[in-house]
C-alpha cells in the first residue's frame, strides 16, 4: 500500500517571535500512499507542525530554527507557501478555509494552477469526490454549512493536484454525519488518486478510523507513535485520547509509564 518516503521531518524546532519555542525535536514521516494522523489536545503543537511544513509560519511571526523538512528530498523549511505548493503539497487550514463572498465555483476557479491539467478537468475530479458541491456551485461559500465548507476547502486543495494533502482539524465543529461523509471522501481520494494525506486531528476516534500511522504530540514533542491499530488498542491511549474511561482525564505526560519509549518505533 505504501511506497517510498515522501515527507521527512527531522528534529524540527519552531520558535515564535524569536523567543517562544512551540515545537521541539519533532520527527515524523509520511510515505507514498499513506494517511498519517497527528494527534493531541489543544496547544500540543499540531497546527504549528502543519504550518511549518506548508510554509505558513511567517504569518504568525515564527520560523523553523533547527532541524529539517524534506519533501521528495528537497528542503522546505522556511520556504514561502507558494513555492511549497508548487512542489506538490497543499494545505487545508483550520482557519480562513474559504472566501465567504465568492461562490463555490469561484472559490475553485481562483486556486492558482500548479500543474497542467487545467481547472475544467480538475473541477470534474473534485465534483466526483464531493457531488454535493455540484448542487451548490452557485451558492456563496459564506452560506454553506460547516461540513460543506470543509468539503469546499478540501476540493480547493485538490485543484493543485498535490501529492501530499495537509488537513488541519478535519472534524472541528462538525456533526458526526458530516465527519463521516468527509472521512469516506478522504479514503476515496487516497484510493483513486494515490494522494498521501497528513491529517492533524484532535479527535483520535476520527483519525484512527482511516490512518495507517499516527503520532501523538504533547507540549510540542512527539510522545508516542505507532501504526493506527496499535495506538487504538493501547489502553492508555483509549483512556486519554478516545475518552473510553471513567477516570479523570490527565495529561499524558503526568503518567509515569508514558515516558517516551523506543518501543513504538519498531
Amino acid at each position: 500500500m505504501t511506497g517510498e518516503t515522501l515527507l521527512a521531518v527531522d528534529k524540527m524546532e519552531v520558535v515564535y517571535q524569536r523567543a517562544i519555542t512551540a515545537v521541539q525535536g519533532i520527527t515524523m514521516q509520511v510515505r507514498e500512499g499513506q494517511i498519517v494522523a497527528v494527534l493531541g489536545t489543544n496547544g500540543a503543537g499540531k497546527s504549528t507542525t502543519l504550518r511549518a511544513i506548508s510554509g505558513f509560519l511567517g504569518l504568525d511571526d515564527a520560523r523553523v530554527t533547527e532541524g529539517s523538512i524534506r519533501f521528495k528530498g528537497a528542503q522546505l523549511e522556511n520556504r514561502p507557501p507558494h513555492e511549497i505548493t508548487q512542489r506538490g503539497l497543499a494545505l487545508v487550514p483550520e482557519r480562513d478555509k474559504v472566501f465567504p463572498n465568492l461562490s463555490v465555483a469561484e472559490n475553485l476557479a481562483v486556486v492558482p494552477r500548479c500543474k497542467g491539467s487545467g481547472h475544467r478537468s480538475m473541477n470534474d475530479v473534485v465534483f466526483h469526490f464531493f457531488p454535493r458541491l455540484t448542487e451548490l456551485r452557485r451558492r456563496e461559500a459564506g452560506l454553506l454549512s460547516g461540513g460543506e465548507r470543509q468539503m469546499l476547502a478540501i476540493a480547493a486543495g485538490l485543484m493543485c493536484e498535490p501529492e501530499l494533502l495537509l488537513i488541519d482539524e478535519l472534524s472541528l465543529g462538525l456533526s458526526p454525519v458530516a465527519v463521516g461523509e468527509l472521512v469516506k471522501s478522504l479514503v476515496a481520494i487516497r484510493a483513486e488518486l494515490g494522494i498521501s494525506i497528513l491529517l492533524v486531528e484532535q479527535s483520535a476516534s476520527v483519525a484512527l478510523q482511516i490512518a495507517d500511522y499516527g503520532y501523538v504530540l504533547e507540549n510540542g514533542r512527539v510522545v508516542l507513535d505507532g501504526d493506527a491499530e496499535r495506538l487504538g488498542s493501547h489502553s492508555e491511549i483509549r483512556e486519554f485520547y478516545l475518552g473510553q474511561s471513567g477516570a479523570n482525564r490527565r495529561s499524558y505526560r503526568d503518567v509515569k509509564q508514558y515516558r517516551r519509549s523506543r518501543r513504538w518505533y519498531g
